[in-house]
């Protein structure tokens, strides 16, 4: 459940970037880990994100956790839908339940392929 056209972040972020817009959502891992997601806080369209920095939070049943942003940029668009139905995230993390899109200042560095990302899911599960 790792699709291999994304990037990841070791903070489990997902980014897809296409024509110098990059789509943001957390992974399949991430939202399995925090359970049925009840608040996703995100920046406003307009707010400058930075690559590795807090871009929000979410809030599930089971606990409270900080979003980063995986790419540096401009946020063009955020997913209103989330504001009244995070479970979204839960369903289709890598569709509808993705969160901002940001028009990206410079490539991502340091981001995960989806075998690197693999790996890292595999070593955090034991």
């Amino acid at each position: 459940m790792i699709p291999k056209d994304l990037l990841y972040s070791r903070s489990h972020e997902w980014t897809r970037v296409d024509n110098g817009t990059a789509v943001v959502g957390i992974t399949h891992f991430a939202q399995e880990q925090l359970g049925d997601l009840t608040y996703v806080e995100l920046p406003e369209a307009g707010t400058t994100v930075s690559a590795g920095a807090e871009m929000g939070s979410v809030e599930s049943v089971k606990a409270a956790s900080e979003l980063y942003s995986p790419v540096t940029g401009e946020v063009v668009e955020v997913n209103a839908d989330l504001a009244s139905s995070p479970e979204l995230v839960n369903q289709e993390p890598y569709g509808a339940g993705w969160m901002i899109k940001v028009k990206v200042a410079a490539e991502p560095e340091g981001l995960l392929s989806a075998g690197e990302y693999a790996d890292l899911v595999a070593s955090e599960q034991h």
